[in-house]
């Protein structure tokens, strides 16, 4: 009974780990993540997982957007025994689970800085009073101050005229699309008299940021159900429907 025992817990050990690789595989670059399958070796025989838990600390998601930190917990789950066996985690069906996401503010910025968002952050063209207008977003930079609120700043180039404009936004952000985007609300603007479509086209960028669908691992789908606002940090909770578990 010992060996049996002892033979469960290696492999549940052993697809932990293989887990964690699959894991680090999808990303550009992590500090740390730790995946826990909690099971007992007639469970696992039988194809059942209590729960599956993912934390992860500095991970690198797409278009170069950093996590703080991320948890991903499911509960009770069926797999495949047979490809447990051979360190494949199939699901028998899709389950849900609770998801936590940290961003700091520096994380945001570092995002905007990155090749993938300067780029589509050039040669933008605005409908302004009927008549389209092309401009550059030089710089922008995000501020959590609390409050609910985040705060945009940036230089516009103003490709037609050969200005530059500096711009400030204060937004209120809200969850949209079902909870699956957030979405901000502009409360205020100082912009130099620019025609808030300009302002706009800066806070259209932010919110392509803040697509869920860019902290989505493989095989999970997320559904935001809140959000928290502290100084210098955004916490986002939801849920995702998890279809496969990395392996």
């Amino acid at each position: 009974m010992n060996n049996a025992n002892n033979e469960g817990n290696l492999t549940a050990q052993a697809l932990d780990k293989l887990a964690e690789v699959a894991i680090t595989s999808q990303l550009d670059a992590v500090e740390q993540v730790d995946v826990t399958i909690d099971t007992d070796p007639g469970k696992l025989i039988a194809g059942k997982v209590d729960s599956v838990a993912i934390a992860g600390e500095g991970l690198v998601m797409k278009q170069e957007l950093r996590v703080e930190a991320m948890a991903v917990t499911t509960g009770a789950v069926e797999i495949n025994p047979l490809k447990a066996i051979f360190g494949e985690i199939e699901l028998t069906y899709p389950t849900d689970a609770h998801v936590q996401i940290l961003l700091t503010e520096a994380d945001i910025n570092r995002a905007l800085q990155s090749d993938f968002l300067r780029n589509k952050m050039q040669n933008l063209t605005v409908e302004v009073q009927g008549q389209p207008r092309t401009l550059t977003i030089q710089s922008a930079q995000v501020s959590l101050p609390g409050d609910n609120q985040l705060v945009i700043e940036g230089a516009l180039a103003l490709l037609d005229t050969a200005q530059i404009k500096q711009v400030t936004a204060t937004t209120k952000p809200f969850l949209k699309e079902a909870g699956h985007c957030i979405g901000l609300e502009v409360m205020s603007v100082d912009c130099e008299g620019l025609a808030l479509d300009f302002v706009m086209a800066l806070v259209e960028r932010i919110t392509d940021l803040l697509d869920l669908r860019n902290f989505e691992l493989d095989g999970m789908s997320i559904r935001l159900q809140d959000f928290n606002l502290e100084t210098g940090k955004l916490l986002l909770r939801g849920v995702a429907q998890v279809e496969t578990l990395p392996t």
